[in-house]
Formats: C-alpha cells, structure tokens, sequence
C-alpha cells in the first residue's frame, strides 16, 4: 500500500459540534497524518495521508462526522505531494 495525501472539504452543521476534535481522534487511531480545520464560508477541511485504505476508512467516517453534526456533503482530491506531515493536528 502506497502513501497518498487526500483534502477533503466537508459541507453541513459541521462547525460549533466539534468536528475538528473528532476528526482528529478518529484519524490518529487509524494513524493517518495531517492536519484539520474551520473555513470561512461554515465548512471543515481537512488533509489527510497514510495509508490508501486507512485514508478511505477516514473519508467514510468523514461522511458521518461526530453525532451533533450534519454531514451533506464530502468532497476530496488526492494531491501529489513528497512531504507528509508527522502528526494530526486541529489548525486555526
């Protein structure tokens, strides 16, 4: 299984319902890296990298989100990129 980076936007009631927290949790025990975050229009995104399946799991979960959220839509690209980061963390 190759390493790949994937940004996801999530679209909904995803802020305010800790997203951010749940994303990262749940992305740390499939120990996946990267980074998640508040945007300004109300939507949460995200950059995730590790392993094809454990990424794809993540998106699932993504699609979910924590219980008070409402998830309606998920959108993601894989992104070329050489520099994977180390830990998952809340930005911003």
């Amino acid at each position: 299984m190759q390493d790949f980076i994937v940004i996801a936007r999530i679209q909904g009631r995803v802020q305010g319902v800790s997203f951010r927290a749940w994303t990262r949790d749940h992305a740390r025990r499939l120990g996946l890296t990267g980074w998640v975050r508040n945007e300004p229009d109300g939507s949460v995104r995200a950059m995730i990298a590790g392993p094809r399946g454990s990424v794809e799991r993540m998106l699932d979960h993504l699609n979910d989100g924590p219980p008070a959220a409402r998830v309606d839509a998920v959108q993601s690209e894989v992104q070329e990129s050489a520099d994977f980061p180390r830990d998952f963390s809340i930005l911003g």
